[in-house]
């Protein structure tokens, strides 16, 4: 194996890790195509608050997502800078939309409830 090659896998490695958290990887895809709030994805896992902010940590500390602050709320969006965001982003397009998800959050009233 080339010294390259074997970087690539280094990396893709943490990545795949990460990702291989079906929760983590779900957030992944929605915020692929839309920006969310803790409270969203507490309504939409089911999840209690810390457990969230710990999966969503995980993607920040790895850079693959980023995080904007509004007022007391923290809004997150996937980080399209990161140099990786194209291995990313062919692996998201591979899952389903999740965009039910929010139209569901949407139809009860849940959506960007937390502004």
């Amino acid at each position: 194996m080339k010294k390259d090659e074997k970087t690539e896998i280094q990396r893709a490695s943490p990545l795949l890790k990460l990702l291989g958290d079906p929760t983590r990887l779900t957030m992944m895809k929605l915020l692929k195509s839309h920006e969310c709030c803790v409270c969203e994805f507490v309504e939409i896992f089911k999840m209690s608050q810390p457990a969230i902010s710990q999966h969503l940590r995980k993607l920040r500390d790895i850079g693959l997502v980023k995080e904007e602050r509004r007022g007391q709320w923290v809004f997150f969006s996937i980080n399209e800078s990161h140099e990786d965001f194209p291995f990313i982003k062919s692996i998201l397009e591979h899952l389903p939309e999740q965009n039910e998800s929010i139209a569901e959050l949407e139809a009860q009233g849940l959506r960007v409830c937390c502004q």
